[in-house]
């Protein structure tokens, strides 16, 4: 009897040690660092994550090497229950040198046999900025027009492109590694404030900024009356009280359309800004609405008046043109159509992207014969004019955007313009070797 008491005793023992072995926590904490490889500095320093979702993260020793030199950065322990950690990695603190380095992290668990886990990762350490060249001389830029700028980078690059005050205008790698960045004044600048300057930054985060040579020319907007009427009221903003159910005055709609609505349809454009190629898809002049006499201009500045009371002041920026009602409307250029749709305040409209972030914007149709990613030629049909939208009467309102921002149409239109401001800028630098 007693024997097969320490049998049975014997077999719970071994039981609970073999069932302690397979259920144990045996799994090591899991690390990571970004990036894994590549260039670093003290402004863009690596960031090591830890998990451990079971018995939680107990230590954490990490210690940098450089040229035979090992230095101590972290030596610490957890208190219990931490399952996750995000460490950026505090590099000034280490008397480093632009070259390669290696970081070594070694963490544990609180697992009673305690899990570790360590990594070694090879990097570089760099704190040097990139160098610009400019390859592109004149640049005569009119105030809410474009301009384009080429430049070499001496490295690769986070980003690129050009600055003008709050405003950032992507640069595109071509083939031959030269940078392309089409650029703007935008309308809505002061004129003080317009100095672009190339702007860059490495892989790890080191930023340079170079100027280059350009010749602001002002440009004065147009100042206009547009009057509102009971009338237009009364037959438009059933239209837009969708977007403002709880606002039933009519003028009070008309006001939020001119304001939010506007400032929601323009934030769009920002986004649509994305959609685009990193390679220029246009060729020539852009085609204008045929047979169409102008309406209003860019940069009109508009008072919108209400029993002879100015109720509203809003900027226009495209241009309107007339034809016959239901006129036809051909691409202005070759793209991809990024917008198709019913687009707030300009209606039914279809938006095509020409790449380097210029795309043309055509609204009010009363029809549209395209889709979004369609492929489109120059000259093609992709609907009708028409008074959709915040528009008074048939027309198009035709729009050109760069980055997300309205410019002026006209230029665009010129195809001397084209020529002399990118055309011949373009074959010049792509010429070289």
């Amino acid at each position: 009897m007693k024997n097969h008491a320490l049998m049975i005793l014997l077999l719970v023992v071994v039981g609970a040690a073999v069932g302690y072995l397979f259920l144990r926590d045996n799994k090591a904490p899991a690390l990571t660092l970004s990036p894994a490889s590549g260039a670093i500095s003290a402004k863009k320093p690596p960031v090591l994550t830890l998990q451990d979702d079971k018995a939680g993260l107990k230590n954490l020793v990490v210690n940098v090497s450089q040229n035979g030199k090992v230095t101590e950065l972290i030596n610490t322990t957890f208190e219990r229950g931490i399952k996750q950690q995000e460490l950026p990695l505090a590099l000034e603190k280490l008397p480093l040198k632009n070259g390669p380095l290696q970081i070594n992290v070694s963490t544990s668990d609180y697992a009673t046999l305690a899990n570790r886990a360590e990594q070694s990762f090879a990097l570089e350490y760099d704190t040097k900025p990139p160098v610009i060249s400019v390859l592109t001389t004149a640049h005569n830029v009119y105030e809410g027009g474009a301009g384009l700028t080429m430049f070499r980078v001496s490295e690769a690059v986070q980003y690129a492109g050009v600055q003008v005050a709050d405003r950032f205008f992507p640069a595109y790698l071509q083939d031959n590694g030269v940078y392309a960045c089409l650029f703007a004044w935008p309308h809505n600048i002061e004129r003080s404030a317009f100095t672009p300057r190339v702007v860059v930054e490495d892989l790890a985060g080191n930023q340079r900024t170079g100027g280059f040579y350009y010749q602001p020319i002002p440009r004065p907007p147009t100042v206009d009356q547009i009057n509102v009427s009971q009338a237009f009221l009364d037959n438009k903003m059933p239209d837009f009280q969708q977007y403002f159910p709880e606002t039933t005055d009519p003028l009070q709609l008309f006001l939020r359309v001119n304001g939010e609505l506007r400032a929601k349809n323009v934030a769009r454009l920002n986004e649509l800004a994305t959609k685009t190629a990193d390679r220029f898809l246009w060729e020539g002049a852009f085609l204008r609405l045929p047979n169409a006499a102008p309406r209003a201009g860019f940069n009109d500045q508009r008072d919108y008046m209400f029993n002879g009371q100015k109720v509203d002041h809003q900027t226009h920026l495209g241009l309107d043109l007339a034809s016959l009602a239901a006129s036809p409307v051909p691409a202005a250029n070759s793209g991809t159509v990024v917008l198709a749709e019913d687009f707030g305040i300009y209606g039914q409209c279809v938006i095509i992207d020409h790449g380097l972030g210029l795309q043309s914007l055509y609204s009010h149709l009363s029809s549209i014969d395209v889709n979004v990613g369609d492929t489109i030629s120059k000259g093609q049909i992709i609907g009708r004019t028409g008074a959709t939208g915040m528009a008074g009467g048939d027309h198009l309102h035709f729009g050109i955007i760069l980055a997300g921002i309205e410019i002026n149409p006209r230029e665009w239109l010129d195809g001397h313009w084209i020529t002399d401001n990118f055309t011949s800028k373009w074959d010049q630098v792509m010429a070289q070797p």
